[in-house]
């Protein structure tokens, strides 16, 4: 039986990769586990399991986790690594559990690739040109936010390739968990049992002279005031945080009890992103997906938190925007056109 179960795991994740998914969902229904595939943004149904079934699936999955399989009443985060198709995957797994006495689980998938650059990752040059001149500061917050799987991470990791390699910076990371392993950089998992929270992790670090702290994802309160005492100390700091834009994350920050004054000082951009289909050459039939980067910093940083303060709304200029750079990538046939009324609907 348990062979059973570990073929039927490795064919489900070896679906996902095959399709291009970027998350896995197993949910429990009443008389059944529902599987849906995550690619881009759109959610679809691939295959119901029977109840028993799907137990065990779960429970193989969180023993690759290295969770508690006999915790079903906590949410557990984990990962665990396996070749599909021989080549290294990554796959982190989240655990919840539901009125109906089972648990659901979404697993991300990550292809274990190196890090490409910000200009192979970037629908326009202008904005992977940018990005590498604002990760140039010595000191300060630079945020990435965007929602689930568009891409934060894969930019982070990106940025940090770049600090590391071309300007030559200590980098330190502070993970819950480590995404994406990379033996250039120093990457710290958090660990609360062994008493290794995001603040003593963050004590530590800053004993061992880093130029760069990577904080993985700012989910709450603790987390938002640990990036931000970080980049006071006068170092540059990385993280991720959920916001629907670039301005709307000021206010996700001051929810989080972060002042606009303490924004001031250390905030030097933040940048959303959505992946986009694009024709990096005119002669192919089939888009590629790139990154679009709204990206505020400078001036206009500084007259939205001045809005932000004053309660009052603030709009990047068009041009600047989603919307108004998908219309311009439009219009030079650089960017299907599919997605401009999805532009229009954001904007």
């Amino acid at each position: 039986m348990q062979e059973i179960i570990e073929r039927r795991c490795s064919s489900l994740l070896e679906k996902a990769v095959e399709s291009g998914t970027t998350d896995i969902h197993v949910k429990p229904e009443p008389t059944c586990y529902s599987v849906s595939f995550r690619s881009f943004h759109a959610l679809r149904q691939v295959m119901k399991i029977p109840l028993d079934l799907g137990d065990r699936m779960i429970a193989y999955f969180k023993y690759l986790s290295l969770l508690d399989m006999s915790e079903k009443r906590k949410p557990q985060t984990g990962s665990f690594h396996l070749p599909i198709q021989n080549h290294p995957y990554y796959f982190r797994i989240s655990t919840l559990p539901s009125v109906l006495t089972k648990e659901s689980i979404v697993i991300r998938v990550m292809a274990e690739e190196a890090a490409q650059s910000v200009h192979e990752l970037a629908a326009f040059r202008d904005s992977a040109r940018l990005l590498e001149k604002l990760v140039e500061a010595k000191q300060g917050l630079i945020l990435l936010t965007g929602p689930t799987g568009c891409g934060k991470s894969t930019t982070l990791y990106s940025l940090l390739k770049h600090c590391n390699e071309k300007l030559n910076r200590n980098i330190i990371t502070l993970e819950d968990p480590v995404e994406r392993k990379n033996q250039a950089i120093l990457q710290i998992q958090v660990n609360k049992k062994a008493g290794l929270g995001y603040a003593a992790g963050l004590k530590a670090i800053l004993r061992h002279d880093p130029d760069i702290i990577m904080i993985g994802e700012i989910r709450d309160a603790d987390t938002a005031g640990i990036a931000v005492r970080a980049a006071l100390t006068g170092h540059l700091v990385f993280s991720t945080i959920h916001a629907r834009h670039s301005v709307g994350c000021l206010h996700r920050l001051h929810d989080l009890g972060i002042s606009y004054e303490d924004m001031r000082q250390t905030l030097i951009a933040i940048s959303a992103q959505r992946i986009i289909p694009v024709y990096p050459d005119m002669s192919e039939p089939e888009p590629a997906y790139r990154a679009l980067y709204e990206i505020l910093h400078g001036e206009r940083l500084d007259e939205a938190l001045s809005s932000a303060r004053e309660q009052r709304n603030y709009s990047l200029p068009e041009h600047l925007t989603f919307g108004g750079q998908i219309r311009e990538g439009v219009k030079i046939g650089a960017i299907a056109d599919t997605v401009q009324a999805k532009a229009d609907s954001d904007s």
